[in-house]
């Protein structure tokens, strides 16, 4: 007995502490404490917890100290695997789990309940009988809630969270006017689903009927957020499953405009299309009683579910930069998803992946999930291979709440831990609400067709209004009187609306952010043709390209970067000859100067794929990472340039609400290959695209897209020009192939220098980031301005054919025209795709009186490239294409055939033997 004597003496919180220690880092314990405790896991694991057979330790190891480690190892099993034997699903049989909670899998017996354990010290309940110890650990870990959190690798944030559930048992203890407020919030979101569903029966709504209970939550959270923690500003993303309920009670908007929406009646600006009233946002700014306000924004989604949650926290961090100076405690980012698709779609892992990195953290988010336990008719047994719809959680280490969402004061108590614990330690956490759908998909599905087990419990299950109000009563709270006043007084401001609505004549999209967009005004196409004045004064240019070419003091970089240094130097103050990335600095440099943020954001941005930019050099000793652009003592504005995680769709979604949030900042998303922009197609064409015709959201964001064949087959040629330009309508976006320096520079600048801001797609060079020909002189930057066509400089009495081009294609035909010393063909660079300047092109047109034979060449396939696009708009002239013939793929993997089939568009441009006559 003398071996172990020094655990008689020990306190059982202490080394239930110290075990708990060297669960999470075993080397982080004293040497003699790491072999005991090695020591008891080893019988444990293989022998059993009553230590019968266990040699030389556990046979003398006092029987109450072993006793003691069994109910810790107990405690510890609950804490780890509580989650799973929860009461927390309404409406299914729990599925099972092994092995349980039960005492003997510990190592205990009945006979040990009524012994009294110091154990319970570490549930801050002290010394307990067995007995009460499993009491409160099933009130903490096995009730309404479960939680996950064993996993997370910190160990403050773990006793944070043990010691927060430990309070009252984590069962919250509400005052009075606490539990009437829920009440009141719960009332507002059943008693609004049921008005829908009397008034317009069968009518799509996505209703929030099995999970209403998110409606308090959100408003508790809020409230909290600004009483509590002095939160200013709040981006809440959600797809359609209860956002009319979201927009009704929380955001406040005006009831009879949704009625008029249910209505069918037409928008009352004819200059947009508007969209379904499921997918609308809404800004608002809202005064509590104690004068502190909160402005909150619901970001408008479209149908692709969890696509919004990227752009929530584009917007947030954009709100973080430039009206929080940095502080992420200010602003509040909340995402609500559904469990099929949080569990279901790509997108959530990459905005996971996003949430702690430099470029894209927003100080922790809130992840609410409204688990319907169904996705549109898909079982949840086959949605998912995790137990949890919530397990991405666990990529990140953030802690999981598990819900039953009939459990309204559970649900408000698990979202206050949850603001808690953000506002905290600025990292992710995740509730799982679990509910039900009382409706198929949309009210109009039936159900029963797939699910009519499930949908027979559902149908006789009460609400949680009717659940938490026989709460209230049972517990002499309130009465049915009250509680039925509050019912039809709610009911009563819904029919006074429902009668406005009447008198109503047309629907309104109300402006997302409107307050950020003062001063700038919704143009159209003839806006987007004219022309702005994107001159910059050459002292200046000077002096943007002396500090990007020189050393700071006290930096050594790398011989190669000096050279890189000396090189920009030599394209300004000797060779006058930009090339492509001198003239991109310079854009970037100026509109600092002129207090213009700039932020970019792509996969390896910072050198550029093709090591054209080295916009982030590294002192060569301390690795510190130096912007040269920053370094100007002229700037106004700062720029801000992040590699990305190896994501598109999250990443340009996020830089997307980076851009709506900020139109004074030059948002930028560089795709690695231009051909990469397929992964983030639905952001493309759900906002880029078609925002501002379905919410009347401007958007200023650059996307630049590299592009060109040059053999390196058929994913690294074509940037798919032809997609972008069927999406454009009649002035939503820009389209551009530059093909000179110094119209990027001038593109670049004109974004910025507009009154109005729309999504411009640049198709950016490869080969030509170092080509001979395709540089500017510093006076082109300094006098000149964007030009949309650029005529050839050949006679035009002599030429014959007419042939519009663009981007580095045009190189192609040039060097081979030089070659055969031809006098008879034009070229003529079509350097902004949409909108066409028909006005320019036919000054073109006019200059060569003697062409009949109009052609438009490309180096993609004729089902590809702007070939389609242009024979559809561009009708001044009878346009013929000189093409790649029609393919499946943008390009062979062939260097050699490549080659070849180039080479023959090129031999058709200059045969003219083909002329039209």
């Amino acid at each position: 007995m003398d071996k172990y004597s020094f655990l008689n003496a020990a306190h059982t919180s202490y080394f239930a502490e110290l075990y708990d220690q060297y669960l999470e880092n075993p080397d982080s314990v004293e040497p003699s404490w790491r072999a005991f405790f090695q020591g008891y896991d080893f019988g444990a694991e293989n022998y059993g917890l009553n230590g019968e057979m266990i040699e030389g330790v556990s046979t003398q190891m006092p029987e109450n100290v072993q006793k003691e480690f069994q109910v810790i190892r107990l405690i510890d099993g609950y804490r780890t695997r509580g989650h799973l034997f929860t009461r927390t699903n309404p409406v299914r049989t729990r599925r099972t789990y092994e092995p349980t909670l039960a005492i003997e899998n510990f190592g205990l017996s009945e006979s040990d309940l009524d012994t009294v354990f110091n154990a319970g010290e570490v549930l801050g309940i002290g010394a307990q009988s067995l007995r009460n110890i499993i009491f409160h650990l099933n009130k903490i870990y096995c009730s309404s809630i479960g939680v996950e959190y064993m996993y997370i690798r910190n160990p403050d944030v773990i006793k944070w969270w043990q010691n927060k559930l430990n309070v009252n048992d984590n069962h919250p203890s509400y005052p009075l006017i606490a539990k009437k407020y829920i009440l009141s919030k719960l009332n507002q979101a059943v008693t609004f689903e049921n008005f829908l569903q009397t008034k317009y029966v069968g009518q799509k709504r996505f209703s929030l009927e099995g999970g209403e209970t998110l409606i308090p939550a959100i408003s508790v959270a809020l409230f909290n957020a600004v009483e509590l923690h002095d939160v200013k500003e709040c981006v809440l993303g959600m797809a359609h499953r209860g956002r009319l309920n979201t927009l009704v009670n929380i955001f406040r908007k005006p009831i009879k405009e949704l009625f008029s929406e249910f209505e069918g009646k037409d928008f009352e600006d004819e200059d947009i299309d508007g969209d379904v009233k499921y997918h609308l946002g809404i800004t608002l700014e809202k005064t509590y009683q104690s004068g502190k306000t909160i402005r909150m924004n619901l970001v408008p989604n479209p149908s692709h579910l969890e696509t919004v949650a990227s752009v929530a926290e584009g917007i947030t961090r954009a709100k973080i930069d430039n009206d929080y100076n940095g502080d992420d405690s200010k602003i509040l980012p909340i995402v609500v998803h559904g469990d099929a698709a949080i569990a279901g779609q790509g997108i959530v892992y990459e905005v996971a992946q996003m949430s702690q990195l430099k470029g894209y953290k927003t100080g922790g988010t809130i992840h609410i999930v409204v688990n319907n336990q169904i996705g549109f008719t898909t079982n949840y047994l086959d949605a998912r291979s995790s137990t949890y719809c919530t397990d991405v959680a666990k990529v990140t280490l953030s802690p999981v709440l598990h819900i039953n969402a009939d459990d309204a004061e559970a649900v408000v108590h698990a979202v206050e831990m949850a603001l808690e614990y953000r506002m905290r330690f600025k990292r992710d956490v995740y509730i799982d609400l679990l509910g039900y759908r009382k409706y198929g998909h949309n009210e109009g599905d039936e159900p029963r067709f797939t699910q009519p087990k499930l949908y027979k419990e559902i149908a006789k299950h009460p609400n949680p209004l009717e659940i938490y109000t026989d709460k209230l009563i049972s517990e002499n709270t309130v009465d049915k009187v009250y509680t039925d006043s509050i019912i039809e007084k709610f009911k009563g401001l819904l029919e006074n609306e429902f009668a406005k609505s009447k008198q109503e004549h047309s629907s309104k999209v109300r402006e997302f952010m409107e307050e950020r967009w003062n001063g700038f005004q919704r143009k159209g196409l003839t806006e987007m043709l004219e022309g702005v004045d994107t001159s910059y004064k050459r002292d200046k240019l000077e002096t943007i390209a002396k500090v990007v070419s020189t050393v700071p003091k006290g930096v050594k970089f790398l011989r190669k970067a000096e050279r890189i240094l000396d090189g920009r130097a030599s394209m300004v103050f000797e060779s006058d000859a930009l090339d492509w990335g001198m003239a991109e600095t310079l854009a970037y440099g100026s509109l600092l100067e002129e207090g213009y943020n700039v932020r970019m954001s792509g996969q390896d941005v910072e050198r550029g794929t093709f090591s054209h930019r080295h916009a982030i050099l590294r002192d060569e000793i301390s690795e510190e990472s130096i912007n040269l652009l920053n370094t100007n003592p002229a700037n106004k504005g700062e720029m801000y340039i992040y590699n990305s995680l190896l994501s598109e769709y999250a990443v340009l979604g996020f830089d997307y609400g980076y851009a709506m949030a900020n139109p004074n900042t030059l948002t930028l998303w560089e795709a690695q290959f231009g051909d990469f922009s397929n992964g983030a197609q639905i952001i493309f064409d759900q906002y880029l695209s078609a925002a501002e015709d379905k919410w009347k959201s401007q958007n200023g964001i650059v996307v630049l897209l590299p592009h060109g064949y040059e053999g390196q087959g058929s994913e690294h040629s074509s940037a798919r020009i032809e997609r972008f330009l069927q999406l454009c309508g009649d002035d939503n976006m820009t389209v551009a192939d530059c093909t000179t320096p110094a119209n990027f520079f001038h593109l670049l600048r004109r974004q910025m220098k507009r009154s109005f801001r729309k999504p411009l797609i640049v198709f950016t060079p490869k080969s030509l980031l170092r080509h001979p020909q395709a540089v500017s002189s510093m006076n082109e930057l300094v006098n000149g301005q964007f030009n949309e066509i650029i005529d050839d400089t050949i006679k035009s009495e002599k030429v014959k054919r007419l042939v519009f081009c663009t981007g580095k294609f045009y190189y192609d035909l040039l060097a081979a025209r030089e070659k055969l010393n031809n006098e008879e063909v034009a070229l003529v660079r079509v350097e902004q795709l949409f909108p066409l300047h028909n006005d320019k092109i036919q000054q073109v047109i006019n200059r060569y009186p003697k062409v009949k034979d109009y052609v438009w060449a490309q180096e993609e396939p004729k089902n590809m490239g702007a070939w389609s696009f242009m024979s559809q708009r561009m009708d001044l002239v009878k346009l013929r294409a000189i093409t790649r013939p029609y393919n499946s793929v943008p390009a062979p993997g062939s260097g050699t055939r490549d080659k070849r089939r180039q080479q023959r568009v090129i031999d058709e441009v200059f045969d003219l033997s083909n002329t039209i006559k």
